[in-house]
C-alpha cells in the first residue's frame, strides 16, 4: 500500500510537495486539501509511492480527499506536464487553470495571536500605547482590541473578528505583516450545485375554506399546470398586494409544496433574424473539398493538425459545424475554440440550433458554480460538443474526436497570467494527445501557423472565394495628411467617410465604424508644461471618459479619469498637478468621442457602441448584437470588438478610423496584427446581397500592411513580413521568451535585472541571444516595476534549458520566484 503522495499545489514554486497517505489512499489526478505553510491549500496528486524522504526531513498528512475517482484524465495530466516544461510554468499553478472547481472549495480566514502580539498586548497594558505609530488612536485601539480578544489563544474567523473589535481587513492585515498575529487560511468542501425552488400545487390535497389571497395563490399555480419558481411567485405577489407570509400558510396546511430543484442553465445566443444557421447552408464545391480533407483524416485516425486559410465570408463556420456533425456520427466528442467572450452569442445560438441539449459553454462569465455545473456534464459525457474561449481546451471531454481553433491568429489566445499558455498550441498538443485532428481556422493565419503549414508540419485547406460568388468589398484609402492639408482641422471622421456613411444610412444599410480605443480622449496633457496625466500605479497615461449624462451611475463611465490597465480612477483635475495652469488639453478620440460626433453628425441615425464600457457582462453582447441583427440599430461604433467574426448581413460599409497608430508600437508583430485588424474588419462588410466597401484613414497610406489588406492580399503580404522576420531573426525563424523582473521597490528590481544580466553575460549559452536588461516599455504596472530581456534561440530545447538554468541561478541569489515572470512564446512585450 503506498505510504506518500507528491501533491501539485498551486503556488509560484517549481515542485511538488510529499505528504503522508492519512487513511484513505488518494489516486493520480485526484484532489486533496493538504496544509502548507500555515494555510490548507488544495491540490492535485501527481504521484503515489513508498519512496520515504530523508530522515531529517518531517512529513505532514493529507488532511482530506476530495475525489474517490482521478478528477483530471491521465492525458490531462500529461497536457498539464507538457505546458508546465514547455512555457517553464510551476506545475501547481497549471493544474489549477485545468480546474475551474474554486465553487466547490470554500476558503475561510483564521486568525490567531502571535508571541510578537502578545508582548505588544502585555508591554501596552503596563506602559500605554505607542504614539509613535502612523495609525491613528482610534486604530491602535483597535488594534489592542484584537489582541485582548485573541488573548486566550483561541483562533477566530475573520467574520467575527471584524463583528467583535470593529477591525477591517486593512488593518488585520497589518498586523499580520507586523507578526503580531498569524492568519491561516482553511478550504472546505463546498456543495457548488445550482438549486432553486419551486412552488409545487398538491393535487390530491382537499380543498378547506380559502380566504381571497389564498385562492389568488392556487389560481395562478394552475394557471401554469401547477408548477412555478419561488422567484417568479414572488413577483406576482407583489404586483397582486399579497403578502408571501401566505404562500407560508398554503405550505403548512399541505396545499403547496416547495421543492429544490437543480436550476436551469441558460446557454444564450443571439435569434437567426431570418437568417438560415451555419449547419443548414448547402456546402458549395470549395467547402466540401475541404470538408473532405479533414472528415478523411478524422476517418484514418491519428493526430493530423490542419491551416484551413479562407477568406472572411467564405464560410468556414459552415464547415466547423459539418465536421463537427461527422465527429459526433463517428461516437466522438467536438471542441470549439472562440477567441473572445463576444463571439460566443452568435456561435452558441447557432450550436444549440444545431445540436441542442449536447452543447456545453465554457467562459471567464460564467459564475464560479455554472463553470462547475458544465465542466461535469462535459466530464459525464452529457456535452459532447463544448465552446469556448482560452481556457475551455482543458474541457475534461469523452473520447475527443475534434478541435477546432477560430480565428487561430488572434492573441486573446495567449494567457497573461501564470501559466503563460497559449490556447491554440495548448490546442494542438492535447489533439496530439488524443490521436485528433484539429483545425485552425482564419482569415490571416497567424505567421507561425502558416510557416508551419509550408513546412508541411500541418495540412493547409483554402477557401479562397466567398460563399455565393458574393465579392470581397472594395477598399479606398483616405490620407489624412491630405485631409489636414485641405481643412487645416484635425477631426475624428473624414469627410469622405462622412459622405459615404451618410449616402449608406440613407438607403437604408447599416455601417460599422472602427474605432480602436475606448473613453473619450486617451491623454489629457497641460499645454503649459507638457506634463501628461498618469495613473498613480502605472507608467501609463489615464484615459478621459465623459459624463453622458447627470443621472449616471457612480460604477458607470463619468467625468473621470481611469487607466485601463489597474482601472485606478480619479476626478478631472481642473488645474495642473505639476505647474497649476488651467490649460488641460484633451488628445487622442476614443469610441465615445467618436460616438458623440456621430449623434451630432447623424442626428436620425439609430446609434449603438460596442466596447468594453458598453459590454461589461454576458448579457450585454446578447442585447447589442440582437439590436444589431434585427436593424434597430444602423450606425456602430466600437473597438476592435466589432471586427471579429461577426455576420452582419445589412453591413455594406465599414470605416476604419485611427488603426494604423499601432504601427508606432516598439512589438516586431506590429505589422502583422495592423493587417489582421483592418482585413478582419473589411470582412464585416457585404457579407449578404448587396456589395460591400470599405474607407480606411490612415497617416501611412504607404506601408506595406495597410497596402496589402487594401488589396485583399495576404500572400503577399506573408512574402514581405518573412522577409523582416528572417533578416531580424524573429518568429517562425526562431523562439523567443520574455523574461520580466519585477519588483514593488525600484532599486531591487534594477539590482536583480544587473544580477541576471551578469549571469547572461558569463553563461555559456548555446545558441541564445539575450537582448537586454532594459526598462520594459510600461515600466511600471499596478505598483510593480518591471525590468526585461528578450531571448531568441534557434532551437526551442536551448531555450528551455537556458531559461531553467536562468531560474536556478535567480534561485540561490535570493531572487524569489514570483519576481520573475517567463513568458515563452510572447505574444505582446509590452
Amino acid at each position: 500500500m503506498p505510504l506518500f503522495c507528491d501533491v501539485a499545489l498551486p503556488v509560484p514554486l517549481d515542485q511538488t510537495f510529499t505528504y503522508s497517505v492519512n487513511g484513505v489512499t488518494p489516486v493520480v489526478g485526484a484532489r486533496v486539501l493538504v496544509p502548507f505553510s500555515g494555510q490548507r491549500l488544495m491540490g492535485v496528486v501527481v504521484r503515489v509511492h513508498e519512496d520515504a524522504p530523508a530522515d531529517d526531513f518531517e512529513i505532514k498528512p493529507v488532511q482530506q480527499v476530495l475525489d474517490d475517482a482521478a478528477l483530471l484524465p491521465d492525458e490531462l495530466m500529461k497536457l498539464a506536464a507538457w505546458i508546465a516544461s514547455y512555457y517553464v510554468a510551476p506545475l501547481g499553478e497549471v493544474l489549477r487553470g485545468m480546474l475551474p472547481l474554486a465553487a466547490e472549495v470554500k476558503r475561510h480566514f483564521f486568525y490567531r495571536i502571535a508571541e510578537a502580539g502578545r508582548r505588544v498586548l502585555y508591554e501596552g497594558a503596563a506602559k500605554g500605547s505607542s504614539r509613535r505609530s502612523k495609525l491613528s488612536a482610534e486604530e491602535q485601539d483597535r488594534e489592542y482590541a484584537v489582541l485582548n480578544y485573541l488573548e486566550g489563544g483561541e483562533q477566530a474567523k475573520m467574520s467575527a473578528l471584524r463583528s467583535a473589535t470593529g477591525a477591517n481587513k486593512g488593518l488585520l492585515e497589518g498586523m499580520v505583516r507586523k507578526k503580531w498575529l498569524v492568519r491561516e487560511a482553511v478550504a472546505e468542501e463546498r456543495d457548488a450545485r445550482r438549486l432553486e425552488k419551486v412552488v409545487v400545487l398538491v393535487a390530491e390535497a382537499r380543498l378547506p375554506k380559502l380566504n381571497e389571497n389564498q385562492t389568488a395563490i392556487l389560481a395562478e399555480l394552475a394557471a401554469v399546470g401547477g408548477r412555478m419558481r419561488l422567484r417568479d411567485l414572488r413577483i406576482i405577489l407583489t404586483r397582486l398586494g399579497v403578502p408571501l407570509s401566505t404562500l407560508g400558510t398554503l405550505v403548512k396546511r399541505g396545499l403547496v409544496a416547495i421543492e429544490e430543484v437543480a436550476e436551469e442553465f441558460h446557454v444564450g445566443g443571439v435569434a437567426a433574424q431570418g437568417k438560415k444557421h451555419a449547419h443548414e447552408h448547402d456546402l458549395n464545391e470549395a467547402q466540401m473539398e475541404a470538408l473532405g480533407t479533414i472528415a478523411a483524416a478524422m476517418d484514418k485516425g491519428g493526430f493530423r493538425p490542419h491551416l484551413l486559410y479562407g477568406i472572411t465570408g467564405s464560410g468556414k463556420t459552415t464547415v466547423y459545424f459539418a465536421a463537427m456533425q461527422r465527429a459526433l456520427d463517428a461516437g466522438k466528442s467536438a471542441l470549439l475554440l472562440v477567441p473572445e467572450i463576444g463571439l460566443t452569442p452568435a456561435m452558441a445560438g447557432q450550436m444549440v440550433a444545431a445540436f441542442a441539449g449536447e452543447v456545453a459553454l465554457l467562459h471567464s462569465q460564467l459564475t464560479p458554480d455554472e463553470r462547475a455545473e458544465q465542466w461535469h456534464r462535459i466530464r459525464r459525457g452529457e456535452a459532447r460538443i463544448v465552446v469556448g474561449t482560452r481556457s475551455a481546451v482543458f474541457a475534461p471531454m469523452v473520447d475527443l474526436g475534434l478541435i477546432i481553433v477560430d480565428e487561430e491568429h488572434d492573441s486573446s489566445y495567449k494567457q497573461e497570467e501564470t501559466p503563460r499558455y497559449h490556447g491554440r498550441d495548448v490546442a494542438v498538443m492535447r489533439a496530439k494527445l488524443n490521436d485528433a485532428v484539429a483545425v485552425l481556422g482564419s482569415a490571416t493565419p497567424s505567421l507561425e501557423s502558416w510557416a508551419n503549414a509550408e513546412k508541411g508540419r500541418y495540412t493547409r485547406v483554402e477557401l479562397r472565394e466567398r460563399v455565393m460568388e458574393r465579392p470581397l468589398p472594395a477598399v479606398e484609402l483616405v490620407d489624412m495628411r491630405q485631409e489636414f492639408r485641405e481643412t487645416g482641422q484635425e477631426q475624428i471622421f473624414s469627410r469622405k467617410l462622412i459622405e459615404e456613411t451618410q449616402l449608406t444610412l440613407d438607403r437604408g444599410e447599416q455601417v460599422i465604424l472602427l474605432l480602436n480605443r475606448r473613453g473619450y480622449s486617451s491623454v489629457v496633457m497641460c499645454r503649459s508644461c507638457g506634463e501628461k496625466i498618469e495613473c498613480e500605479n502605472c507608467a501609463i497615461s489615464m484615459t478621459y471618459h465623459k459624463r453622458v449624462s447627470e443621472n449616471d451611475d457612480v460604477a458607470q463611465p463619468g467625468q473621470r479619469l481611469e487607466c485601463h490597465y489597474c482601472g485606478f480612477r480619479r476626478a478631472v483635475p481642473k488645474v495642473c498637478p505639476k505647474c497649476e495652469s488651467e490649460h488641460l488639453y484633451f488628445l487622442g478620440a476614443g469610441s465615445q468621442q467618436g460616438e458623440e460626433r456621430l449623434q451630432e453628425l447623424f442626428p436620425a441615425a439609430r446609434i449603438g457602441r460596442m466596447d468594453r464600457d458598453t459590454v461589461r457582462g454576458r448579457s450585454d453582447m446578447e442585447r447589442l448584437l440582437a439590436r444589431l441583427h434585427g436593424g434597430e440599430i444602423n450606425l456602430l461604433v466600437g473597438t476592435q470588438m466589432i471586427a471579429k467574426g461577426h455576420d452582419i448581413h445589412g453591413v455594406t460599409l465599414v470605416g476604419v478610423v485611427g488603426a494604423d497608430f499601432q504601427l508606432g508600437l516598439p512589438d516586431f508583430r506590429a505589422a502583422e496584427r495592423v493587417f489582421q485588424l483592418l482585413t478582419q474588419v473589411s470582412g464585416r462588410a457585404g457579407r449578404g446581397v448587396l456589395p460591400g466597401k470599405v474607407l480606411v484613414q490612415t497617416y501611412h497610406p504607404d506601408h506595406y500592411a495597410i497596402q496589402f489588406a487594401a488589396q485583399h492580399d495576404y500572400p503577399g503580404f506573408v512574402a514581405k513580413e518573412m522577409q523582416y522576420r528572417r533578416w531580424m531573426h524573429y518568429p517562425p525563424f526562431t523562439v523567443l521568451a520574455n523574461v520580466v523582473i519585477q519588483s514593488e521597490k525600484l532599486e531591487e528590481a534594477t539590482a536583480w535585472a544587473g544580477t541576471l544580466g551578469r549571469w547572461f553575460q558569463q553563461a555559456r549559452l548555446n545558441k541564445v541571444r539575450v537582448l537586454g536588461p532594459a526598462a520594459a516599455p510600461i515600466v511600471r504596472l499596478k505598483r510593480i516595476y518591471r525590468y526585461h530581456f528578450v531571448l531568441k534561440a534557434e532551437r526551442r530545447q536551448a531555450l528551455g534549458e537556458t531559461l531553467r538554468a536562468m531560474l536556478a541561478y535567480a534561485e540561490t541569489q535570493s531572487i524569489a520566484r514570483r519576481n520573475l515572470v517567463v513568458d515563452v512564446d510572447a505574444v505582446h512585450l509590452m
